[in-house]
């Protein structure tokens, strides 16, 4: 293929053909939609949908690991409390403000990520999520048993004040909106970049990736560290999007959530495909308050309907037209 088809190839993806709107720019005037949804919803709701948002990062970093190492990790809430608690303790014990926080948070969650990945790179599968089972059990007690640092059960405060005279349900939306367009912008040029076509080339056909020389465990160790640091970062969104940290946030049933949402937004590292599992995730248990009990049971048929949809209606579909073409 010469090198103006595959020109032309990449601006058909990235921009549509003529006439049609490109995944791109439909996420560009989803942002523009959202970025107008403070000034028309009450506080109640704006302040829940910057929970979505930071949730949608969360989400984003499950999706991520699934998408380009083909692993399931049930430990994320480990690092996403890291990266909050790094914006809490920050703020309130050295008056540190919120940007910086994060970029501490997303580094913590890079370096977390490496420490327990490292021991661990060469496990893969089942035996990679029963070792993540141990992060995602241990956070609640380490928040408590450090509890002079981390504030035990109440917690700690956020206090999101970037911008003064401005409200504070508006800054956490803003800064909720910001945060999940640079993550996805982040993940939009690494998935175009050589080194991310080399992940997926190792994740998809592990053989011809050993052959050119790469290393398989050290793959892993890469691909769950950056998956890490993007739950850090998103735990420091979160943090500034609650106005709080506690013990309750990060439990184990948080990991549970996030790998829902993963599952309800097919593994996209898409905005909006994002933004739907931190609504669902978000949004069902605030709906279904009055039946708490059930709630589970709708997580678990949502898994169902979007595996079984996914994996067999979809492609049946698919192979049907493809017999209706070719008839015709």
């Amino acid at each position: 293929m010469s090198d103006g088809l595959i020109t032309t190839a990449r601006s058909q993806r990235e921009f549509g053909r003529p006439g049609r709107l490109s995944l791109g720019q439909i996420e560009v005037v989803a942002v523009l939609i959202f970025a107008a949804l403070p000034f028309w919803l009450s506080n109640f709701w704006t302040y829940t949908l910057s929970l979505t948002l930071a949730n949608a990062i969360l989400i984003l970093s499950v999706s991520f690991l699934i998408r380009y190492g083909g692993e399931v990790s049930i430990g994320q809430n480990f690092f996403a409390a890291g990266g909050a608690y790094a914006v809490a303790i920050l703020q309130t014990r050295y008056g540190i403000p919120f940007p910086v926080g994060a970029m501490v948070g997303a580094a913590a969650g890079v370096l977390t990520g490496l420490i327990f990945s490292w021991p661990s790179r060469n496990l893969s599968g089942v035996y990679l999520s029963v070792a993540t089972l141990a992060l995602g059990l241990c956070v609640p007690e380490i928040l408590l048993q450090w509890s002079s640092l981390t504030g035990g059960f109440e917690g700690l405060y956020v206090e999101p004040n970037l911008v003064p005279g401005v409200a504070s349900g508006v800054q956490q939306f803003y800064v909720a909106l910001a945060g999940l367009g640079i993550t996805v912008i982040a993940l939009a040029r690494f998935r175009g970049s050589r080194f991310g076509l080399a992940l997926l080339t190792a994740r998809y056909n592990p053989k011809a990736a050993e052959a050119f020389g790469m290393s398989l465990p050290h793959v892993r160790l890469l691909v769950f560290a950056i998956s890490s640091g993007i739950a850090g970062f998103g735990g420091s969104v979160l943090a500034f999007a609650s106005s709080t940290v506690s013990p309750n946030s990060f439990s184990f049933l948080t990991s549970v959530y996030l790998l829902v949402g993963a599952v309800v937004s097919l593994y996209s590292t898409r905005m909006i495909a994002a933004v739907v599992g931190g609504m669902f995730i978000t949004l069902v248990p605030l709906l279904m308050s009055e039946y708490g009990e059930i709630v589970p049971i709708i997580y678990g048929l949502a898994l169902f309907v979007v595996i079984y949809m996914a994996n067999i209606v979809v492609p049946a579909a698919q192979a049907a037209i493809r017999r209706r073409k070719a008839r015709a």
